[in-house]
């Protein structure tokens, strides 16, 4: 190689070394905010992914995503929002839960943030409307808050002859005392006895369910909360070994082998939040975008746990099911 050719070639590769750097500060960054640890949020991921990519933005091609995780601590949500938001990111977006959006709208007033969450975003003070948000904050919200006494309703149909349930309550979520009145009114129209108990830790958890069992509880009515749909494979586990009829919001529950499921169908409402973190990236303004609402709700019921519990399934509810696990 003559001493022309070294140079041209030194040329070139600086020239390339720019062009990179260029290419890596310009491609955009999602602050992606998680309560938990990547594991059970495999499948809301794989939805978040899918919905990006129908907004044009595929991970590690033209987008990056900086995914922190609480690991199930809420206390910690707090300044992982700030940590993100230092990072200058384009967009965070906030799943999983009121926690989350709430830790990111404290972190920043100006950067975008896109929430994916059950409840009442204006009640929670995250956004003006619902058809126009007006600060930072947009979002999707689902139905699984508001339809908590309908899991009520549901197991006391599955077990007409008790007329007292235990409520599973996470103290730490900023929509528990709404959803535990609501219960609360739900018992009293049916007739029913309501006996609290709060869980916001795995050993709190367990203790739950042997205090069902021991107090001979008709069962266990789950309050929607991400804390206890993240953790459905060890919710089932605990109700098949105590033989407690349980319900909870999330799916996982009643294919990992628990008794029932009711709530918002959250691969639509991931879905969703990747569509809308990809069009904020392309310029438009989270004010301008309206909350969406999944209305979808599902009815689980899963006919093994019901035979293994020695409870005989109404033929209302098989009817009104969406999926009968056999």
């Amino acid at each position: 190689m003559t001493k022309r050719d070294i140079i041209a070639f030194v040329g070139v590769a600086a020239a390339s070394t720019i062009s990179a750097r260029a290419q890596q500060r310009a491609m955009p960054v999602i602050g992606y905010l998680g309560s938990e640890s990547p594991e059970p949020y495999t499948s809301r991921i794989s939805a978040f992914l899918q919905g990006l990519k129908e907004s044009g933005f595929t991970q590690g091609h033209n987008v990056a995503i900086d995914f922190q995780w609480a690991e199930g601590k809420y206390d910690r949500l707090p300044a992982l929002a700030k940590y993100i938001a230092s990072r200058q990111v384009a967009v965070i977006v906030a799943p999983g839960g009121a926690e989350v959006a709430l830790a990111a709208r404290s972190a920043t007033s100006t950067i975008p943030i896109v929430f994916e969450m059950g409840g009442d975003p204006i009640a929670l003070g995250l956004v003006e409307s619902l058809s126009r948000p007006g600060g930072n904050l947009t979002g999707v919200t689902s139905l699984s808050v508001e339809v908590s006494h309908k899991r009520l309703e549901f197991l006391s149909e599955f077990i007409p002859t008790t007329k007292t349930f235990a409520v599973a309550v996470n103290p730490t979520s900023p929509t528990s005392s709404s959803q535990l009145r609501n219960l609360r009114t739900a018992a009293s129209d049916l007739g029913l006895q309501l006996h609290v108990l709060n869980a916001s830790s795995e050993p709190e958890i367990d203790s739950m369910f042997v205090a069902v069992s021991q107090m001979r509880m008709g069962g266990l009515v789950f309050t929607s909360d991400p804390y206890f749909a993240y953790r459905s494979q060890r919710l089932a586990a605990l109700a098949i070994r105590h033989g407690v009829p349980a319900i909870t919001q999330a799916q996982d529950f009643p294919i990992a082998g628990g008794l029932m499921s009711y709530g918002g169908d959250f691969q639509q409402s991931h879905r969703h939040t990747g569509i809308y973190a990809g069009r904020v990236i392309t310029g438009e303004r989270p004010s301008d975008l309206p909350v969406q609402r999944v209305t979808k709700l599902e009815l689980f019921v899963n006919l093994k746990a019901a035979n293994a519990l020695g409870i005989a399934v109404p033929a209302s509810l098989l009817s009104s099911a969406d999926v009968v696990i056999e």
